[in-house]
């Protein structure tokens, strides 16, 4: 029983230290620390102890570790703000060219502009989509 505290403080250990790093290696560590903990709660022996910790840490490592950098680098892919508005269609309210105009874009009239300086007016009623927010400015283009 004495090496599953010792596998217990290693363990806890290892998982504090992990928030200083952040690179999901000494988690992973930790983990197996606490299986070689139990390993040695169920059978006794400091060898079983070692190999339960030592395939434990590789599988969450080889397993476990990429699917979570995966998870946390991809973010949620949940765009907000201006970024939401990008690609969206709007409608033209007042005709718009590549100086000015208007256009009803998520339930608020926006100010607008053209994408191209050579392109035609847009008509009022009009289907537009966004390519980018200027300022508060919708910088819109024609749909085909």
């Amino acid at each position: 029983m004495a090496w599953a505290v010792v596998w217990l403080v290693v363990g806890i250990a290892l998982m504090i230290a992990e928030v200083l790093s952040g690179d999901f290696v000494l988690i992973m560590l930790g983990v197996g620390a606490l299986f070689g903990a139990g390993a040695d709660v169920l059978t006794g022996n400091v060898f079983i102890d070692v190999a339960v910790f030592a395939v434990a840490s590789v599988g969450m490592l080889v397993l476990v570790r990429p699917a979570l950098k995966r998870r946390f680098l991809a973010g949620s892919g949940h765009r907000t703000g201006v970024e939401a508005l990008i690609g969206a269609r709007a409608v033209v309210v007042s005709t718009v060219d590549y100086e000015a105009g208007q256009v009803k874009l998520a339930g608020d009239v926006w100010s607008a502009r053209s994408l191209s300086e050579h392109s035609a007016p847009i008509e009022p009623g009009t289907s537009v989509t966004v390519v980018e927010i200027s300022g508060a400015t919708a910088v819109v283009s024609a749909e085909p």
